[in-house]
């Protein structure tokens, strides 16, 4: 039988290591960004790693607007999802 506080006890513990985890790759990933903007490349090879940095443009369909302009549309194409949200504090 799961002990529900062992678990919660746990898990707060990982998200704690996780959230450092995070920090540490974030620090790292801006310091390779800013030497790539530095130097003037959106790609960098190491040893057994490649980094690129690159703009990225995407086409994305302001729903928002259309909605507002052609509200027959937008329900016309609309779909709704139901998912379980797991939320732990």
């Amino acid at each position: 039988m799961l002990d529900i506080n062992k678990a919660f006890s746990e898990l707060a513990q990982y998200k704690i290591i996780l959230a450092d985890t995070q920090a540490i790759v974030d620090g790292l990933t801006d310091e390779i960004k800013a030497y790539m903007l530095e130097n003037n490349t959106d790609v960098l090879t190491g040893n057994e790693h490649k980094a690129t940095y690159k703009d990225v443009t995407q086409n994305r369909l302001d729903g928002k607007a259309l909605q507002e302009k052609h509200p027959d549309i937008y329900k016309a194409f609309t779909t709704s999802t139901t998912y379980k949200r797991f939320n732990f504090s």
